[in-house]
C-alpha cells in the first residue's frame, strides 16, 4: 500500500512477470561478463603493446649510444691519422683536398662559425679542430684566421711547382686591398687575429658528422680556371696578349665569375679602389651599385640586418652585436652581455630587429636567444631551450613572435610578451636558417638534409616540404620569403639559388602534409657555396652572397644575373636589403660589413 493518499501502489506481477524479470537480469549479467572478458583482453593487449614500445625505446637508446661510441672511435682515428699525415709533411701545399658535395661518400656538413653554420664551412676543420691555413706563398690569409689546433703540427710544407700541382689546387684569389687596385700587389695579413682560438665542431647533436670546410679558408676549385682576379702585375705574355688580342667576349648567361675584370672593356665593368662590378652583357643593364660605408670589425661578421624603417643596420660578430646609422655609418651602440666569458669566443650568428625598432634579438653559440632593449642597452628576454648553437632568427611582424633555428634539429617559436616557447618543430637534421612569412602565418626552415620545410606557425602543421628532383642537391643555408608571401627563395651549398612557388593554402587546419610547392626558377652562376639569399622589398631582385666572395643581383622573372659585385676579400656570409629599398648590406669573413646603394639606370 502506498504511503500517499489516493496512490494505489505497484500492482503485483501477473502471469509469471517475476520470472521474466529474472530472465532479463540474467541476460544482462551474461552480456556484462562478455564485455568484462573483452575488456580484460584489451587491457592485456595494451600492456603487451606498451611493453613492446618500451623494448623498442630501449633498443633505440642502445643504438644511439652505440652510434655515439662509434663516432668517438671514428673521431679518435681521424685525429690520429691527421697527426700521422702531418708528421709526414701533409698533403701537397698543406691544403686538405676539396670536399666533394653530393657524392655518395660525402660526410654530412656541420654548420658553424667559431665553435662550429659558419665556422665549420669556415676553416676546413676536421672533427676536432681547424685545419691549418694555407701558407702565405699560396694566398693571402685573412687577419682573423685561427691558428692550427694542437696536434696538427707546424706550418705546412711549401706548395709544389705549378707544373706539378693538380687542377684542384687552384685557389680563389684574394680581393684587392685598399689602394692596390688594380696594379699594386696585395699586402699580406697572415697574422692571426682576436678570434683565433681552437673551436670544436658544431651544428649537430653529439652523434653528428664532421664539419664541412669553413668559409674563411678559400677552398680549391675544380673547374676550368680560376675565379675572377686582378693580376698583381701583367706577365710579358699577358701584356702582349692585351696589346694584340681583343678582350674575350662575356660568356653567355650567368657565368660572370669566369671573367677577369682586368681584361674587360670599361663598359662591361665598374672599378673602384677596393671593389668592382661586372655587368651581364646578355641582358639590358638596368641596375647599378655603389659603396656607401665600410664598417670595420674586430672579428668575422656573421650576419647583417636592417631595421624596418631602414635607418639602422645591425651586425653580429664575436661576443657582441653592433648597430650603425645607415646614413652616416656611425656606430650607435654595442650590445654585449657582460656576464659572458670575455676570454673565449662567442659568435653572434643571427640578429633581427623587432618591427618597431625597439628591440634586437640575437642568437649565439651559447644556445641562448637574447632580446635587447636597444634604448636601455639591457636584455629584455633570455630564451633558453635549444641544445646546440643558434644559427638563425626572425621576428614576425606582430612584434612579439620570434622563430629560431638550431643545430639541435629544431625550429622553436617564442613569445616575448609571455617569455614562453610556444611551439617546437623537430626535423631529421640540423636547422641552418628560418624565416617568417610577411603575414606571420608561416615559418620556413632550411636544413642540412637539402630540403626546405614550411609549417603553419600557429598549429604546427607541416604544409610544405620543398625537395625532390628539382630541389637542392646539398645543404640549404638560407631561405627568404617573397614580399607576396607566396614565393620562397633558398640558397644552398650546391652553389644554386632556387625560387619556389608555395602551394599550401592559408587557414587549413589539417595535420597531414599537403602537396609540396614547385621550383619555378633555378639561379646558377656562383662558383661556390651560396650562404645567404634575400629579396628586395619590391620583389624585383634576388640577392645572394657566396663563399666565392661575390654578391649577385638576379632577375626572378628570367633567372639571369644582372651584375656581380666583388667587394670583400673573403666569403660573403650575409646579405640583407633595406626594407625601404635603395640600400643593402653585406657581412664577410674579412672582418668588414659594408653598406651599399643600388638604383635603376636608364637603358642605353
Amino acid at each position: 500500500m502506498s504511503m500517499y493518499p489516493g496512490h494505489r501502489g505497484m500492482p503485483p506481477p501477473v502471469n509469471g512477470g517475476g520470472a521474466r524479470l529474472n530472465e532479463l537480469l540474467e541476460q544482462i549479467r551474461g552480456e556484462f561478463e562478455v564485455y568484462a572478458r573483452q575488456s580484460e583482453t584489451y587491457e592485456h593487449q595494451l600492456r603487451d603493446q606498451l611493453n613492446e614500445m618500451q623494448s623498442i625505446r630501449e633498443r633505440v637508446q642502445y643504438m644511439e649510444q652505440a652510434q655515439v661510441t662509434l663516432k668517438q672511435k671514428y673521431d679518435e682515428e681521424i685525429t690520429m691519422l691527421r697527426r700521422q699525415l702531418d708528421a709526414r709533411g701533409g698533403p701537397p701545399g698543406g691544403m686538405n683536398p676539396p670536399p666533394q658535395h653530393g657524392g655518395p661518400s660525402q660526410q654530412p656538413p656541420s654548420i658553424g662559425m667559431g665553435s662550429n653554420v659558419f665556422g665549420a664551412i669556415m676553416a676546413g676543420q676536421g672533427t676536432q679542430g681547424l685545419a691549418p691555413p694555407p701558407p702565405p706563398q699560396q694566398e693571402q690569409q685573412p687577419a682573423h684566421m685561427p691558428p692550427a689546433p694542437p696536434g696538427l703540427g707546424g706550418p705546412p710544407p711549401p706548395p709544389p711547382p705549378p707544373s706539378q700541382q693538380p687542377p684542384f689546387q687552384q685557389q680563389y684569389p684574394q680581393g684587392p686591398p685598399p689602394g692596390s687596385f688594380p696594379s699594386q700587389p696585395p699586402q699580406s695579413t697572415a697574422s692571426p687575429g682576436p678570434g683565433g682560438n681552437k673551436r670544436p665542431p658544431i651544428g649537430r647533436p653529439p652523434a653528428g658528422g664532421p664539419a664541412t670546410p669553413q668559409i674563411n679558408t678559400p677552398i680549391p676549385y675544380n673547374g676550368p680556371g680560376q675565379s675572377p682576379q686582378v693580376p698583381t702585375h701583367p706577365t710579358p705574355d699577358h701584356a702582349r696578349m692585351s696589346q694584340h688580342a681583343p678582350p674575350p667576349p662575356p660568356p653567355p648567361g650567368n657565368s660572370l665569375s669566369e671573367l677577369d675584370p682586368d681584361r674587360l672593356p670599361n663598359h662591361i665593368k665598374k672599378v673602384r679602389e677596393d671593389w668592382w662590378v661586372i655587368f651581364n652583357q646578355s641582358v639590358p643593364r638596368v641596375l647599378d651599385v655603389d659603396l656607401v660605408h665600410t664598417l670595420v670589425h674586430e672579428s668575422v661578421v656573421c650576419c647583417v640586418r636592417f631595421s624596418a624603417d631602414g635607418k639602422w643596420v645591425a651586425t653580429g660578430c664575436n661576443r657582441s652585436a653592433q648597430i650603425y646609422d645607415v646614413q652616416t655609418g656611425e656606430k650607435m651602440c654595442v650590445l654585449q652581455d657582460e656576464n659572458i666569458d670575455l676570454n673565449g669566443d662567442l659568435y653572434i650568428r643571427s640578429v633581427c630587429f623587432s618591427p618597431d625598432g625597439k628591440y634586437l634579438a640575437t642568437g649565439a653559440e651559447d644556445k641562448l636567444i637574447r632580446v635587447w632593449d636597444i634604448a636601455q642597452r639591457t636584455i629584455r628576454n633570455t630564451f633558453q631551450g635549444h641544445e646546440q648553437d643558434i644559427y638563425s632568427l626572425d621576428f614576425a611582424r606582430d612584434g612579439r613572435t620570434i622563430a629560431s633555428g638550431s643545430g639541435d634539429r629544431t625550429v622553436r617559436i617564442w613569445d616575448i610578451e609571455t617569455g614562453l616557447n610556444t611551439l617546437t618543430l623537430s626535423i631529421e637534421d640540423g636547422v641552418t636558417t628560418v624565416a617568417i612569412s610577411p603575414d606571420a602565418k608561416l615559418v620556413a626552415a632550411g636544413s642540412l638534409d637539402k630540403s626546405v620545410r614550411v609549417w603553419d606557425i600557429k598549429m604546427g602543421y607541416l604544409l610544405e616540404r620543398l625537395e625532390g628532383p628539382d630541389g637542392h642537391k646539398d645543404s640549404v643555408y638560407s631561405v627568404a620569403f617573397s614580399p607576396n608571401g607566396r614565393d620562397l627563395v633558398s640558397g644552398s651549398l650546391d652553389k644554386t639559388i632556387k625560387m619556389w612557388e608555395l602551394s599550401a593554402p592559408r587557414g587549413m587546419n589539417q595535420p597531414t602534409p599537403l602537396k609540396g610547392g614547385r621550383c619555378i626558377k633555378t639561379f646558377e652562376g656562383h662558383r661556390d657555396f651560396v650562404l645567404s639569399v634575400a629579396l628586395t622589398p619590391d620583389a624585383q631582385w634576388v640577392l645572394s652572397g657566396s663563399k666565392d666572395r661575390g654578391v649577385q643581383f638576379w632577375d626572378p622573372r628570367t633567372g639571369l644575373t644582372q651584375l656581380m659585385l666583388q667587394g670583400h676579400k673573403n666569403s660573403v656570409i650575409s646579405v640583407a636589403p633595406s626594407p625601404t629599398g635603395g640600400f643593402f648590406a653585406t657581412g664577410s669573413g674579412d672582418m668588414k660589413a659594408r653598406i651599399w646603394s643600388y638604383h635603376r639606370v636608364q637603358q642605353s
